[in-house]
């Protein structure tokens, strides 16, 4: 439909109007108008047809809003085929259609939570409902899939449709059918129903889809942008085998049309959309549960989608927001619909996880174990809430299976509103003057030749000399995870480490506090306050002081594991390579590396010094293990957290849980012996109740357990 050229131009015309806020000020509306319907009906292209879209849902959003506040100022420019006019078509050319029994209508939609009250005060008006009264709404998930319609006629079900137009839609009868999640004989007629037009999502779980990349990768196939590309490509295909592949499941969300036998709407005599709801479930279908409440008033709706928001990550299906609906029938036909909407629905979107950006450079640095690491430059970019302007991009097979060169667009993502990472590399609107990213022999720090070890990614310089290596190796040692000396940040220790003031570990604990007083910025007070930092991590547990030392593949649990068999740091002296394999989980890397470390006499004589500095090298009561051991609350029990806790966070109870003796998992499985549940605890609870064997406890018995 759309040239290579036609694409280019179309893209870089998107990117000129979403970086330039004053764009469309400087256009004569008309044409303005009409870039916009175009730029819009490609997007759609790429999003529905091609399932390979090349900007973030939030990016379209921005472009619908300016057309639809354009015909808003210039009415005359509204035409019968704009966009805002009909719902976002997803039918391929050449395939069979059919027409919903009722119109599956778009939702009008906000990123803001004060719109809320706007449509709260919305719903008051158009039903005439006293400003005193609370409204009921159900609040659900909006799932981040395929909508689709499927009609059931004589308790059978009969057709399956994509959305498309939202009055017809592709017929993917066939596909639905190789779908276990949906029945396919169904008791309808126990409800006095004869047919039914279901709304659902078409979904593939996080986990499935991370398999089905590696797959692809395998086979030398490009990776899907996300769960929704691969669910509603999978839906379309031709060979119904291929969408049962994809292990696709439907959560059915609505009734959407119910007649008896003489034509009677059978609707009316379900009260609210929450029943309709329960009633799907009865009959066997997949619906939201956890993930669904009925809220009493619009402050409680507030705060449901904003805890939504927070743990949408945890949660085993993309969402990328949450749909607010009047739960009672009646105000919903008080408040109607307009063509594009009902007027008693919105839907509350999260923040986006996804947005497209240009790699501009590439800069190579080197870690603390010597490894080199690409870092990709992007023109900042606005994502999950945060300026994004540099990505990993982790090491050469990397760059190389995603075919990432300078100059490309690339889709961008933050996993867990935390990481932003690399999707993939937008080949097909290159320009032609991209170039590939050559990565470097040498080491960029002190331009040792790199080497690759066998069996890892990463290039290393091997030189223990190495500037950069040394500088990231006390940047390392001073942070949160390891001695957690606050206020001695990397700025600091490059300042310090260029003066000469410290030049490795030792130097951290035998600082001149009268001399740094005096540097710009500093001053006694900031002095003493180092001072004190550093005389506080002195004291700390030696599983801490372990881990900070960066030896290669001691990580936390083994440093702990080494802790709770050593009195003292400098008996690891004295230990042979058969005492480290003796302990359980520590492999031959970890007991050769940290050997090696152990028997090196320069290191020795670095330890040396840093214990005459008054660095704690005893063992201490957080040192001795308790995973195990029988004297302990909960020896030998397996413990796992879920939902929101009120009183601590997942990390404090976690350690909680570990000091009585238990062993933290990361998932519901039949290894585990115990579920702690908070808030909205989701489909972990369910697993746990259907598995039968686990022990089921609130954040409050956890307490009176461990406080016993």
């Amino acid at each position: 439909m759309y040239s290579p050229e036609q694409q280019q131009t179309l893209t870089e015309l998107t990117k000129k109007i979403l970086s330039d806020a004053e764009y469309g000020i400087h256009q004569v509306p008309v044409q303005f108008a009409e870039q916009l319907r175009e730029l819009i009906r490609f997007h759609e292209w790429r999003y529905y047809i091609m399932n390979d879209p090349l900007i973030s849902d939030y990016e379209y959003d921005v472009l619908y809003k300016k057309l639809q506040e354009t015909e808003q100022e210039h009415p005359d420019l509204i035409i019968a085929d704009s966009p805002t006019q009909r719902i976002s078509p997803d039918i391929s050319t050449g395939q069979e259609t059919v027409s919903h029994l009722t119109p599956m209508l778009s939702l009008a939609n906000s990123y803001d939570l004060n719109d809320l009250i706007e449509f709260d005060n919305q719903i008051r008006k158009l039903a005439g409902i006293d400003p005193a009264k609370k409204i009921e709404y159900c609040v659900e998930p909006k799932y981040d899939g395929g909508s689709i319609a499927i009609v059931f006629e004589n308790d059978s079900l009969i057709r399956a449709a994509t959305r498309g137009d939202g009055q017809n839609g592709e017929d993917i009868s066939n596909n639905i059918l190789a779908l276990k999640s949906v029945p396919r004989k169904v008791a309808f007629s126990d409800h006095n129903i004869v047919k039914a037009e279901l709304r659902g999502e078409a979904l593939i779980r996080k986990d499935q889809f991370e398999k089905i990349n590696a797959e692809r990768e395998e086979e030398g196939l490009s990776r899907f942008a996300n769960p929704r590309n691969a669910a509603t490509g999978g839906l379309r295909t031709k060979d119904p085998r291929e969408t049962a592949d994809r292990k696709i499941e439907v959560f059915v969300y609505q009734l959407g049309f119910a007649v008896d036998s003489n034509h009677n709407d059978v609707l009316q005599t379900i009260p609210t959309h929450d029943e309709g709801i329960e009633l799907l479930g009865q009959l066997g279908f997949k619906i939201p549960v956890n993930e669904r409440k009925v809220c009493h008033g619009i402050h409680e709706v507030e705060e449901f989608c904003q805890l939504w928001q927070k743990q949408r990550d945890s949660f085993d299906y993309e969402i990328d927001g949450m749909v607010i609906k009047v739960n009672d029938r009646k105000i919903q036909e008080l408040c109607g619909y307009t063509s594009h909407h009902p007027r008693w629905a919105i839907a509350f979107k999260f923040q986006a996880k996804q947005a497209t950006s240009r790699l501009e450079h590439v800069e190579f640095q080197v870690g603390k174990m010597g490894s080199v690491t690409p870092v990709a430059k992007v023109t900042p970019v606005s994502l999950a809430g945060v300026t994004v302007s540099s990505i990993s991009l982790h090491n050469e097979e990397f760059i190389q299976s995603r075919d990432i060169r300078l100059g490309d667009m690339v889709l961008l993502e933050r996993a867990g509103d935390v990481i932003p990472y690399i999707v993939k590399s937008l080949a097909d609107v290159r320009k032609g003057d991209e170039v590939p990213i050559i990565f470097p022999e040498n080491c960029p720090s002190c331009n040792t030749r790199l080497v690759r070890v066998e069996g890892e990614a990463a290039w290393r310089c091997i030189n223990e000399k190495c500037h950069e290596k040394i500088i990231q190796r006390l940047i390392f040692h001073a942070s949160k995870d390891a001695m957690d000396i606050e206020g001695l940040g990397e700025s600091l220790i490059r300042k310090f480490y260029d003066l000469g003031w410290i030049k490795d570990m030792a130097d951290i604990y035998t600082l001149d506090y009268e001399d740094i007083s005096k540097l710009d910025g500093f001053g006694k007070k900031s002095a003493e306050n180092l001072r004190k930092a550093i005389e506080t991590a002195k004291k700390n547990p030696i599983h801490r002081f372990l881990h900070s030392l960066s030896i290669h593949h001691l990580g936390k649990k083994a440093s702990k594991l080494l802790a709770g068999q050593i009195d003292n740091v400098m008996d690891l002296k004295e230990w042979p390579i058969e005492r480290y394999l003796a302990i359980k989980d520590i492999g031959p890397k970890v007991a050769k590396n940290t050997r090696t470390f152990f028997t090196n006499s320069e290191n020795v004589e670095l330890l040396e010094r840093i214990q005459s500095a008054g660095v704690n090298f005893l063992s201490t009561n957080e040192d001795k293990p308790t995973i195990g051991r029988e004297d302990t609350l909960l020896s030998g029990k397996t413990i796992l957290f879920t939902g929101t806790l009120s009183t601590m966070g997942r990390k404090e109870a976690e350690k909680l849980a570990e000091n009585a003796g238990a062993k933290n998992l990361g998932a519901v499985s039949s290894n585990l012996n115990i579920l702690v549940t908070g808030e909205n605890a989701g489909s972990k609870l369910e697993k746990a109740k259907k598995l039968g064997t686990v022990e089921i406890l609130t954040e409050q018995q956890f307490l009176e357990l461990i406080n016993n």
